[in-house]
């Protein structure tokens, strides 16, 4: 009776090895837990539900889709690069959509699941825009645009994005102290597991007398790493890489 916990894959064609890690994954420790949380980026874009019948994005999906069908339960909590999957991708995945943050039960162990980004408010920048991209009439406009538009547009966000971090220091795109305490104070002191950050880590935050742990995911490569959560408590693992070579098509 397990659960594991993974963000930050940003899956693509580009990242081939990541890619067969992810299926060996689903393939080896996923089938062996009794639940599969996929906290955020599992793409490394997004652009709405009618792109899914792109052939890579139809591998990942039926990979997905036959891990349910064993019984285990997939979540999907989306991040900042794949906050446009909908219901209609759930279903064909075979997967939950939950909500940003979202609390469950590990035995008696609460833990609070959220991406991560509305924990780094030190950076205003990305917060406003996260607040624009996140707008129900914003998203409704996006994905009446036609489908190769929203891809060149997502490319020339992705590059501003990359642009933006350079100039960034590496602290405003960390979690805030403060803002952590509040959302552990909101929910009633849980642990806390997130991604986003790429800074994989455990930590125990003390917030009105509550020693609460917060366990940072790490992001993805071959080595496929994992969060793993048995009664006995957390553990990070690494499955191990996986690949067929270092380069060529996702087998």
């Amino acid at each position: 009776m397990s659960a594991l916990f993974i963000s930050d894959l940003h899956l693509c064609e580009e990242r081939p090895a990541t890619t067969r890690a992810f299926f060996a994954f689903l393939a080896g420790p996923g089938r062996e837990a009794r639940a599969l949380y996929i906290l955020g980026d599992l793409f490394e874009y997004w652009v709405g539900d009618d792109d899914a019948e792109a052939p890579f994005n139809e591998r990942v999906t039926a990979a997905l889709a036959a891990l349910a069908a064993t019984g285990v339960k997939v979540y999907l909590l989306v991040g900042n690069r794949d906050f446009l999957i909908g219901e209609a991708f759930a279903q064909r995945a075979g997967l939950h959509l939950l909500a940003d943050p979202t609390l469950i039960e590990l035995g008696e162990q609460p833990a609070l699941l959220t991406h991560g980004d509305l924990l780094c408010t030190d950076d205003r920048a990305y917060q406003e825009y996260r607040a624009q991209v996140r707008d129900p009439a914003w998203q409704r406009a996006f994905l009446e645009r036609p489908l190769a538009e929203r891809k060149h547009i997502v490319e020339e966000l992705r590059r501003r994005s990359e642009a933006a971090k350079r100039d960034k220091g590496t602290d405003i795109m960390d979690v805030n102290a403060g803002a952590v305490e509040a959302l552990l104070r909101e929910w009633d002191y849980p642990a806390l597991i997130h991604g986003h950050t790429h800074r994989p880590g455990h930590h125990v935050h003390e917030a009105d007398g509550h020693a609460c742990e917060r366990w940072v995911l790490s992001d993805w490569d071959a080595d496929a790493p994992y969060l793993a959560w048995t009664p006995s408590g957390f553990a990070p693992r690494r499955f191990g890489a996986a690949t067929n070579g270092d380069t060529g098509e996702i087998q």
